[in-house]
């Protein structure tokens, strides 16, 4: 019998590891559904490659008691599928700290002799295991996911629910197979393992939802009354059309696959303009085909909203990677100026009541509105309370007229620069909506005549809208946390949200004074709000994944603010937290420098080169 010896504890940090097609993510969700339901907190994400069988894959999570704000650090037990997930993540595992490896004796070749002190290997005679069930190779999955169940001491009848719930759809058969399968691998485990009787992990017997920000914005799409989705499948933005597709009838809801991103975001701006309410959905290359059909919407006064979902770039770069590169990309979308927002939901439960809240300022102010998320933000899974999602949320329309006079003006400039908009059909509300500039009745004056100043005067109505929303987001673009002042300020925008939080909460229990700033709004930047939380600032740490500080950049533009310390990241993996941990806490001592770089090379996979012959 073998057991881990460390201080006892209500986590754990688990990684999966196997290939492209082996089952790692359907592992994943089973274990996450367990978790969940067993009334604990979940948080996972995924490092995976852009094939679609092989390449290396680890699925990472971390579940405990109490909540949990990322997936963890290295990993208390790793489910290793394949070699590769030994040989790559087997130095990790720190001498003197206790680890477990369960793997596929067959198979997998480990020396437990040469393991760091403190680590168990937890073989599997799957061969032998799964004669009886005709030994499918995907069967190791479900044999190590009996075996964790047994060595975390979760419940087995919620396990073996989350499996029926995972395979149920497609035959009942297979349902029973992988059930007795992993009954295989938990009694395996106990008459040759003992519980990890250091992790103790105990539910609050409290349901909660699985979801990333793909899902959430689907949901904020639903409950904001949204009923057109145009999209061209993307990743990592594809979820959203995934989620959709089979709900769409029932919500009463168009999800349109189109044949590309031009044509998405046309149908889009072509569906407000018939008085839906509509979104599309991209990453950057796609966003990038769409920037000129975002200045229509723009000059047109048509509501839309684009999700931006950032991957690693420029062009194809790292298509399965996170990064918050696209800033500037969404902020300057299109040629010329106009009156645009850009959202930053900076959380799962945040993505929800941000496109609601986009759907709503697109048609108040009659503009584009950018949801700017990222893959880390948008496909990792965790546990979301109920409650923190709803469908009683506020639909906002701005002034839609139902009938109108004889002197009708579509673009009327208005004190607010919003004017009254007519739905196709309503009598006497005909009026020209072309991509030149135009005058209050929408006639053109880039076509048989010229006209500077009704270029002035709709350049100005338009951009007068900007004012009357940055008023309206003044308060809600900056979260806050932690006490009015502090001997240091960690800043953030978008998905770094829950690891800072993470951060000064760790830093708190050291006795340190720290608070956060997290931007959810990118523009109108609040550049009032922002001055006023920087007076009482010491010193100030800014976060973000990319390389060249894209947001302090766009803070120094707007106020002429600037922070000393940045820690950055751009190898394509989100920030873990004890690297991050460290660096904050070295900025407490003279002399820190003031940028550093995050690397995740614990990850790394070494390249094999292929020789090149004539």
């Amino acid at each position: 019998m073998e057991v881990f010896n460390r201080m006892e504890r209500q986590s754990a940090v688990v990684w999966i590891g196997g290939a492209a097609g082996d089952g790692v993510a359907s592992t994943g969700d089973i274990l996450a559904k367990t978790c969940s339901r067993s009334g604990l907190h979940y948080f996972a994400q995924s490092s995976y490659q852009s094939v679609i069988r092989g390449g290396h894959v680890v699925y990472q999570f971390q579940t405990a008691s109490a909540p949990v704000y990322t997936h963890g650090d290295n990993f208390d037990l790793l489910i290793a599928l394949n070699q590769d997930s030994v040989d790559l993540h087997i130095k990790s595992i720190q001498p003197g700290v206790g680890r477990g490896i369960v793997f596929n004796s067959d198979k997998v070749k480990l020396d437990a002799a040469s393991l760091p002190a403190g680590t168990v290997a937890y073989g599997l005679p799957v061969g032998d295991l799964t004669a009886e069930f005709g030994r499918n190779p995907v069967m190791q999955n479900t044999l190590a996911s009996g075996v964790f169940i047994y060595l975390m001491g979760l419940s087995w009848d919620i396990f073996e629910k989350a499996v029926r719930d995972q395979f149920g759809k497609k035959k009942a058969e297979i349902a029973d197979l992988n059930v007795k399968v992993a009954r295989k691998g938990f009694e395996y485990a106990q008459s040759k393992f003992q519980p990890i009787k250091d992790i103790v992990l105990k539910g609050d017997g409290k349901a909660r939802m699985l979801m990333g920000a793909n899902q959430a914005i689907a949901l904020g799409a639903v409950a904001g009354g949204c009923t057109f989705y145009s999209a061209y499948p993307m990743t990592p933005a594809s979820a959203i059309m995934h989620w959709l597709a089979p709900r769409a009838a029932k919500y009463g809801i168009v999800m349109k696959q189109c044949e590309d991103e031009i044509a998405s975001i046309n149908m889009a701006i072509g569906a407000g303009y018939s008085g839906v309410r509509a979104m599309t959905g991209t990453s950057g290359g796609g966003f990038a085909l769409m920037t000129e059909a975002l200045g229509l919407s723009g000059i047109t006064e048509i509501p839309v909203v684009a999700v931006l979902v950032q991957r690693g770039g420029p062009s194809t770069g790292l298509p399965t990677k996170t990064e918050q590169g696209d800033l500037f990309q969404a902020l300057g979308a299109g040629q010329g100026e106009y009156p645009k927002a850009v959202f930053a939901p900076i959380s799962v439960e945040d993505a929800f009541h941000a496109t609601v809240q986009s759907l709503n300022v697109a048609e108040k102010y009659q503009i584009p509105v950018i949801l700017l998320s990222d893959l880390l933000l948008s496909e990792h899974l965790e546990t979301v309370d109920p409650e923190a999602v709803t469908n009683k949320v506020p639909i906002e329309r701005g002034p839609v007229v139902g009938s109108v006079g004889p002197d009708y003006k579509r673009y009327a400039d208005t004190p607010s620069g919003v004017s009254p908009r007519v739905f196709p059909g309503v009598e006497g509300g005909q009026h020209v909506a072309a991509s030149d500039e135009h005058d209050e009745d929408g006639v053109l004056i880039s076509d048989i005549f010229t006209n500077p100043s009704t270029r002035v005067k709709m350049v100005k109505k338009r951009f007068r809208k900007m004012d009357g929303l940055a008023r309206e987001l003044a308060f809600q673009s900056i979260v806050k946390e932690g006490p009015a002042e502090a001997d240091l300020t960690l800043v953030g925008w978008g998905s770094t949200y829950k690891t800072l939080k993470n951060i000064r909460l760790a830093l708190e229990k050291e006795g340190l004074k720290v608070n956060h700033l997290q931007f959810r709004v990118a523009w109108p930047f609040p550049t009032e709000a922002a001055a006023k939380e920087w007076r009482s600032i010491k010193k100030a740490v800014l976060v973000e994944n990319n390389y060249s500080g894209l947001f302090a950049k766009l803070l120094r533009q707007e106020t002429g603010l600037t922070v000393a310390h940045h820690i950055r990241k751009f190898d394509g993996e989100p920030f873990n937290f004890s690297p991050l941990l460290e660096r904050v806490k070295g900025l407490l001592k003279p002399g820190a420098p003031d940028i550093q770089y995050l690397v995740s090379s614990e990850l790394d996979i070494p390249i094999k080169r292929v020789a090149v012959t004539a």
